[in-house]
């Protein structure tokens, strides 16, 4: 069990959610003011999405992060930012006899877009996808080599990846990049459970994962929807840390739909219940030997 625990708000996602919810942020000062809430109720990092403002959906628009960034950095000086990294490889194929070009709804670039606003904005974190993925009839694609390059900027711009890791191949892959010496130890793992065709959210899976993890590594989990308050008691069972927010679930009991706060505040309850600490953002960085940016 893990006696010290940080959370982790992933506050808006990029997934059409914005209209299911009045809760779901979308514009940088809604993102920024539902960031600076969760951090308030314990949140020791926030990940963050930005949303075009007009339309709702993610973006990876620079401009927006540069505006989120900037209006959290003025109020708040305290909190871990981690920015994502996961936008821009998703691609929707046309007709299966003819599969290119890409269907419409398709945001596939290479890696130097996808981290466009990390390298530019230098944040203390940023989420890195170690391997590709079904989502649903999109694929999210990426390659060892591409993973190589951006690496190699993320060190460059002094930012610690999270390797978020979808299944037990996203972790040898992983894995082989610590051995090539592109990743700084102690690695920092996010175990995403619950996506369709990925890690279930159960017991089993998130044990298996935390198995295959190299030594040392510190890592956190979060299990989508219902099951995002059970699979964070689990990880601190584990071992692990937790991850909680509206970008992998949007209610706070059956019917209830939750604000950020609201669910980091559960969040702590469940951990504080369990005997654990819920660490600040000033120890969690001591923990992950994050520069404060």
């Amino acid at each position: 069990m893990n006696r010290d625990v940080f959370i982790t708000c992933a506050v808006t996602g990029g997934g059409d959610t914005a209209g299911r919810s009045p809760h779901v942020p979308v514009t940088p000062r809604q993102i920024a003011d539902a960031a600076l809430e969760a951090h308030a109720a314990g949140a020791a990092i926030v990940h963050l999405h930005v949303r075009d403002p007009g339309t709702g959906q993610g973006s990876r628009d620079p401009a927006l992060f540069r505006e989120l960034v900037a209006i959290i950095r003025e109020r708040n000086s305290d909190v871990i930012l981690n920015l994502t990294g996961g936008m821009g490889g998703e691609i929707l194929f046309g007709s299966p006899d003819r599969p290119l070009p890409p269907a419409p709804g398709t945001d596939f670039v290479g890696p130097g877009a996808r981290m466009a606003h990390i390298t530019e904005l230098r944040p203390e974190m940023a989420s890195l996808d170690t391997g590709s993925l079904n989502f649903d009839e999109a694929l999210y694609a990426t390659t060892p080599g591409w993973l190589r390059e951006m690496c190699a900027a993320y060190r460059q711009a002094g930012v610690r990846p999270e390797l978020e890791v979808f299944e037990l191949g996203h972790i040898e892959l992983a894995k082989q990049l610590i051995k090539e010496g592109l990743i700084d130890q102690p690695a920092i793992f996010q175990l995403c459970l619950g996506i369709k065709y990925g890690a279930p959210a159960t017991a089993e899976a998130m044990m298996a994962m935390r198995n295959a993890l190299p030594a040392g590594a510190t890592w956190a989990a979060f299990g989508l929807g219902a099951l995002q308050i059970p699979m964070a008691a689990q990880a601190v069972l584990m071992g692990g840390n937790v991850r909680v927010g509206l970008e992998d679930n949007l209610f706070l009991d059956k019917g209830v739909l939750a604000t950020n706060a609201q669910l980091v505040t559960r969040a702590r309850e469940v951990i504080e219940r369990l005997g654990a600490r819920v660490l600040s953002s000033a120890e969690t960085r001591q923990k992950l030997g994050l520069a404060a940016r």
